[in-house]
């Protein structure tokens, strides 16, 4: 049996840990990783040029059980009406998107509207439903039944829709061909024709993880994260550490280049293309791992090809966390977050020792400083991105949210030293860095924010910035950002619970969802604050409603929410328990006034089961809400209800067979 770096990831975190505990095992040390504020890239000038280097740089962070995989934590502003009424303009659309970062850049969502259809993706299932009639006018199905737990998210344009399957594990969706490596977790995405019944036009699987997505008109960038596929020998009984490090480190130093170059496959017309990212389409910093790279995908939905297999470009880096704007492309990522493996000091390759030698001392264990590293593409042109510069800052982001550019300059949110990431709350800290957007160096910074606390939601707005951090209570942070080289605090309120998203209420106004909690920290429900910042220096708290014993998908997922500034209705799925059971799932609609919020009511849809005894069930919660002229359109497993905007009332329930 032979022991691939992929899947010796869990092994090699398991034995990582072991190793901390047992009496007589060397200390791990961090890896070697520059993480000065600039982290410029530079492209390899040949295989033989990446080969060379990658090799070593690999072979220094390799462990005796592998390469340690990177953790990160999954990873989130305002749809184009309420971007466009918080900036005074009225907008002109009659119906609701999805809800987005930046105005004009959409992203990946389980259901997508053009005013006319709505397209669905769930079960496996792609599916076309005319408004004006209200029927199902075109279904595909992508996956088999027994598969239709994959998850898969939906871009549009035009007549064509992009299906983005994460983390497939090799399972290849119906009319596909390609195969991924053994070991790979693979990244399915399927160009779908929406023009009659709809129908797969190609698929592409690309060997590696699914990061995100972003998509400006009918331009796709596609993230995708991949590790290097080098095949390990297989540790045998009673093997020392060092001769299991000696093995594996040999294996890297012998592996061909292909073993690291971001690998695609492409079936189109009943053609299947096998194909991987060029030496000279990959970038890296002065100090890398080799451990990981990371892939952006162009594919433009109105042109005539399909997936073109000259657009994808590569960085030797890793990545958890996409930002897009109009521009730019943002791909950011923190070299620390891993289980540590074991440094190398001595290369090449050192004499082997018996297992009975004495050992060197081992170094003294560290904690290196949490760093977010920053990369940033220019997405302006047609075809693949060009590279612009990198840089770094201290600390750990939370979400897309915690990035945002504007007149030149990055702003970035983190928190440092957070127990969520290694360190102790009670030196946890968060700030605002500002980065000139072009070279990513710094420009000015304010920190000291929620001493002891972590960030849980972040919302910039023009030259404002909202920040909330949490222990056992809510302090909303106002920020000035006018001057980029010296922004400043300029308000605190403090409420209980917290804020875990942030959305632009109106002039002056700022709605917050997430949990009330007690004195003590303990959460007791979904909560929907209303605030008033028209006054940065003194933000206060106008409203706030709270439906106890719940939660909703909102709170971690922006794209669940949903804020209509023509009426002022805000939507969310709202989940409900009583002890320790869900009573079940449905859309809490609130009106959102200048001087609070009120309860509309409770959308619900039918409770009957129309499983067929698969593997994945059909769930009746409702995920998302869409507002169509004057009604309020309701997506679940199991179907579309349609409901009054104002009343609430049923008007067609529109059921997924």
């Amino acid at each position: 049996m032979r022991t691939s770096i992929r899947t010796a990831g869990a092994i090699a975190l398991a034995g990582l840990l072991a190793t901390a505990c047992t009496e007589g095992r060397a200390a791990q040390a961090p890896p070697r990783v520059d993480l000065t504020d600039k982290v410029s890239l530079v492209s390899y000038t040949s295989c033989d040029d990446m080969l060379n280097d990658i090799r070593r740089r690999t072979a220094e962070n390799v462990s005796p059980w592998g390469v340690g995989p990177a953790m990160y934590a999954a990873s989130e502003d305002a749809s184009l009406a309420a971007t466009a009424t918080a900036k005074g303009a009225a907008p002109d659309q009659s119906y609701s998107t999805t809800n987005v970062h930046e105005a004009g850049v959409d992203e990946p969502d389980l259901v997508k509207t053009d005013g006319q259809r709505i397209i669905t993706v769930s079960q496996g299932v792609l599916r076309v439903v005319d408004i004006e009639s209200r029927r199902v006018t075109g279904t595909l199905r992508l996956v088999p039944k027994e598969q239709a737990w994959a998850r898969a998210d939906l871009l549009i344009s035009g007549n064509r829709a992009l299906v983005l399957f994460e983390g497939m594990g090799g399972m290849i969706p119906l009319g596909a061909m390609a195969k991924v490596r053994p070991g790979s977790s693979g990244s399915t995405y399927m160009l779908v024709d929406l023009s009659g019944a709809p129908k797969v036009l190609a698929t592409m699987t690309a060997d590696g993880t699914h990061v995100d997505a972003r998509q400006v008109g009918s331009t796709v960038r596609l993230v995708v994260r991949s590790q290097p596929n080098i095949t390990l020998p297989p540790p045998k009984p009673d093997m020392s550490e060092s001769r299991l490090l000696e093995r594996n480190r040999r294996a890297v130093l012998a592996a061909p280049v292909n073993a690291w170059l971001p690998s695609f496959q492409i079936v189109a017309d009943g053609v299947t293309r096998t194909d991987a990212v060029k030496c000279e389409q990959i970038s890296h910093p002065a100090e890398y791992t080799g451990t990981s790279m990371l892939t952006v995908h162009t594919i433009d939905l109105a042109a005539d090809q399909t997936f073109s297999p000259d657009s994808p470009i590569s960085v030797a880096a890793d990545g958890d966390t996409v930002y897009g704007t109009a521009t730019s492309l943002y791909v950011t990522s923190n070299p620390r977050w891993w289980a540590r493996p074991m440094i190398i000091d001595d290369m090449p390759m050192p004499t082997p020792r018996v297992s009975d030698r004495p050992r060197k001392p081992a170094p003294t264990p560290t904690t290196p400083p949490e760093r977010t590293e920053v990369h940033r593409f220019d997405i302006t042109g047609a075809g693949s991105p060009r590279y612009v510069d990198s840089g770094s800052v201290p600390g750990r982001l939370l979400n897309q949210y915690s990035l945002s550019e504007s007149k030149g300059n990055l702003r970035v949110a983190t928190t440092s030293n957070s127990e969520t990431f290694g360190g102790t709350r009670e030196t946890s800290e968060s700030g605002v860095y500002v980065l000139d957007a072009t070279s990513l160096s710094s420009v000015g910074s304010v920190t000291g924010l929620g001493k002891g606390e972590r960030i849980y939601s972040v919302r910039f707005i023009g030259d404002v910035g909202y920040v909330v951090t949490f222990k056992q209570t809510d302090p909303l942070y106002a920020l000035d950002l006018r001057d980029p080289a010296d922004p400043k605090v300029t308000g605190e309120l403090k409420i209980s619970g917290y804020s875990s998203y942030l959305h632009p209420g109106g002039e002056g106004r700022l709605l917050g969802i997430g949990q009330e909690a007690t004195e003590s920290g303990q959460t007791l429900g979904t909560q929907i604050s209303l605030f008033d910042v028209s006054d940065p220096a003194s933000p206060k708290i106008v409203s706030r409603f709270l439906q106890e014993k719940s939660a909703s998908e909102a709170e971690w997922d922006p794209h669940a929410f949903v804020y209509w500034p023509q009426s002022g209705l805000a939507m969310l799925p709202l989940q409900s328990w009583a002890g320790d059971f869900v009573q079940g799932s449905s859309a809490l609609v609130l009106k959102v006034g200048d001087g609070g919020i009120d309860k509309i009511g409770m959308i619900n849809h039918p409770s009957e089961n129309q499983g067929d005894g698969s593997f994945a069930p059909v769930d009746n919660g409702i995920r998302r809400c869409v507002v169509i002229g004057n009604t309020i359109w309701t997506v679940s497993d199991s179907g579309l209800k349609v409901s009054d905007a104002t009343s609430l009332a049923d008007r067609a329930w529109i059921p997924f067979a």
